[in-house]
């Protein structure tokens, strides 16, 4: 009986019906073309790929756990690597190697991470201190980033950088892409954060009911500032890879990256009116969105089309979602209602 209650549970997790659809997705898109999406040369462009927006996802995760929503993480990510390629290509140049290319390198990445955590305290202050909607202080937040890294580069592209940085995005380690490294590296560490410790309970609690934290004496503003000072340096990780694999830096790289991390969270089972969400979700959902991405890439199908589709699958899934979320509050607890 033990033993059929646990499978019961496992069906009913939103994990397990993810990693269905995973399995689901990269079935059909190999079946569509199988020479050429289960090749070695596109299994490898797939793992370089979607850590950029998956990165971008997990900030997107971790805000919307809240209850909340970061809308100007591409704008933080394309203005923290505008800033590190002016850093690199005012002290360094192609020609730069050996220990003073990675001296630059690493100061350029300080002042990526830098941008990113201010640009995310500018988010926290204005959803926590002011009351701003998170939607609308992020949305005007992200123009204004995006609008000083117009400022910054007259709206052209900054290159020419020491050949070091290839290596962020390009390189591999013992074989496993670079990229691919950072993304497993940053999903464990939030993943540690939101289940392991007090602050991670914390972020649980207050995005399932703000009043009962608020009665137990949690310090929101604070919460919601480490949140999105958390989220900004997310999305600076995600901009050095980006300019990495471009090998330049434009205040309008990742466009359709924001859509795809809402996507990506909301299809990944985490509750856009906070309180639930898990890692392993957004992970197999990144999964999904990548197959997708890659099979419909071969299927030669346009970025409108593309685009199109992803919309289409958003409203989708916040319409099941909604739909399904009074049954599915009884079985999971920490979602709340609208």
């Amino acid at each position: 009986m033990s033993g059929s209650r646990t499978e019961a549970r496992l069906t009913e997790a939103p994990e397990f019906r993810l990693a269905v659809i995973a399995v689901l997705v990269f079935s059909l898109m190999a079946a569509l073309s199988p020479d050429r999406f289960l090749s070695p040369q596109n299994l490898t462009s797939m793992a370089f790929q979607f850590p950029e927006f998956a990165i971008l996802a997990l900030a997107m995760t971790v805000t919307m756990m809240t209850g909340g929503i970061d809308l100007s993480v591409v704008g933080v990510a394309n203005l923290s690597a505008v800033v590190a390629a002016i850093i690199l290509t005012a002290f360094a140049d192609p020609e730069t190697t050996g220990g003073l290319a990675f001296i630059w390198l690493a100061l350029a990445l300080l002042a990526s991470l830098t941008v990113g955590a201010t640009a995310g305290l500018l988010n926290g202050i204005l959803v926590s201190r002011f009351g701003l909607p998170p939607i609308l202080a992020t949305l005007g937040s992200g123009l204004v980033f995006t609008g000083l890294a117009v400022a910054m580069t007259g709206g052209s592209a900054v290159m020419g950088f020491p050949d070091i940085v290839f290596v962020i995005g390009n390189a591999r380690i013992l074989l496993v892409p670079v990229p691919l490294i950072l993304f497993a590296i940053l999903a464990a560490g939030l993943h540690v954060l939101l289940t392991r410790t007090g602050f991670g309970l914390r972020i649980t609690m207050y995005g399932a009911n703000p009043l009962a934290a608020l009665c137990a004496a949690i310090d929101i503003d604070r919460i919601l500032l480490r949140v999105y000072v958390i989220a900004g340096m997310f999305s600076s990780v995600a901009g050095m890879i980006i300019m990495s694999r471009a090998n330049s830096a434009k205040a309008d790289y990742g466009s359709s990256y924001l859509l795809l991390a809402v996507l990506i969270a909301v299809l990944g089972g985490v509750n856009p009116y906070g309180g639930y969400g898990r890692v392993v979700g957004v992970v197999l959902a990144v999964l999904s969105m990548q197959f997708l991405s890659s099979g419909l890439n071969m299927l030669q199908v346009s970025n409108f089309a593309r685009e199109l589709i992803w919309g289409g699958l958003l409203i989708f899934v916040m319409v099941v979602n909604t739909t399904n979320w009074a049954g599915f509050r009884t079985r999971r607890g920490p979602f709340k209602s609208s």
